[in-house]
């Protein structure tokens, strides 16, 4: 099969245990047609996707509409960050894991188990999740086998998944990342599928033509793009504060490169290129906003790194779908402050976060 015909072929799956059907499109990614789902607040809600009432050609696919969606369907504008340390898992992911096997299997069997516990545990509370890459590519192969258990996983309980790797190469080598990240790649004995996220962090220093392979391959593929535009760690400053030529700093230039590459979904108004923003620089969202009016905005930083809900205000301008806050120690640890069971520490930390979040826009 060509990875043209992969990627609009059309299969049909139930995912067990979920109340969800769901219709393999465009994309090659699952499309919601029908959903009971667990609202925030754990009371089941059914619907029927307006996406589904035409024939699968007819549904839209723009990742932006898709969010926008996710995020009223769900009450939460919360991302899940999943950065799963192999010493620091939850108990009973480290306890149910076999006594036999290869370190690396053990370890990848033991990330996956915590990795869906958490998302069981927080998930109700979330739009998306957001697996770190490089906690899972660290274990090698097992490693990246739990990351695809966490992606279905986290698609099982009707979250977006956002793969976070920040990549960044020349053109050639950024297209092969982007077939990994979000459509196949072709060979002699038949397409190997990627990812398959819905969104992907990547890093746009080397230019526009380095990031432009990443953004037509989410275009194609119903996905998106963040782009690092003002990171969240102290050293940033070191070169995304710098000046260039006009006097500006250096992230507005990254900021204005993102806007410009971003397509508006036809119903949110919403880009399919968006911007990584630190939320331990809040002073830095309202100029962004006027940069990038319509662009996403993933906020990383809350929680651990201290950065606050509150101060968030301007991500927002858009409408809720602007924003995207994010946490991943401060719920994954919550247990280690509040000395509940993990799980429950876990989904009142998360709901915590959510409601803080959804309260900024009325």
């Amino acid at each position: 099969m060509s990875t043209e015909a992969a990627v609009v072929a059309i299969q049909a799956a139930r995912l067990s245990g979920t109340g969800q059907w769901w219709r393999m499109a465009r994309t090659g990614r699952p499309v919601q047609v029908c959903t009971a789902t667990a609202g925030h607040d754990g009371g089941a809600r059914a619907r029927l996707s307006s996406r589904g009432a035409g024939s699968v050609a007819e549904v839209s696919e723009h990742v932006a509409d898709r969010l926008a969606d996710a995020v009223a369907r769900r009450e939460s504008q919360l991302v899940l960050g999943l950065d799963p340390d192999p010493v620091r898992l939850w108990p009973q992911a480290v306890a149910g894991v076999p006594d036999h096997g290869t370190a690396a299997h053990r370890a990848g069997a033991a990330v996956a188990a915590h990795c869906a516990a958490l998302i069981d545990a927080a998930g109700p509370a979330c739009v998306a999740v957001k697996p770190q890459l490089a906690c899972f590519e660290r274990l090698g192969a097992p490693g990246w086998a739990a990351l695809e258990a966490t992606v279905g996983h986290a698609r099982q309980a009707g979250l977006l998944v956002l793969a976070d790797g920040k990549r960044g190469d020349v053109p050639v080598t950024a297209a092969a990342y982007a077939q990994a990240l979000f459509t196949a790649t072709p060979t002699p004995f038949g397409d190997v599928p990627g990812l398959g996220a819905d969104l992907a962090t990547a890093n746009p220093l080397l230019g526009e033509d380095a990031l432009v392979p990443f953004v037509d391959a989410a275009r194609a593929a119903g996905a998106g793009v963040l782009a690092l535009v003002r990171t969240s760690n102290p050293g940033a400053a070191d070169v995304q504060d710098l000046p260039v030529d006009d006097g500006a700093p250096l992230w507005e230039r990254l900021a204005a490169l993102a806007a410009g590459l971003g397509r508006p979904g036809p119903r949110s108004g919403l880009a399919d290129v968006g911007a990584v923003l630190g939320a331990t620089r809040p002073q830095h969202l309202a100029r962004a906003r006027e940069l990038m009016p319509s662009a996403p905005f993933l906020l990383p930083g809350v929680g651990a790194q201290g950065g606050s809900v509150e101060d968030l205000v301007p991500a927002f301008a858009p409408g809720r779908a602007g924003g995207l806050v994010t946490a991943s120690r401060s719920i994954a640890f919550a247990h280690e402050i509040a000395g509940d069971p993990p799980a429950q520490a876990a989904r009142a930390e998360a709901e915590r976060l959510r409601a803080s979040a959804w309260a900024l826009v009325a």
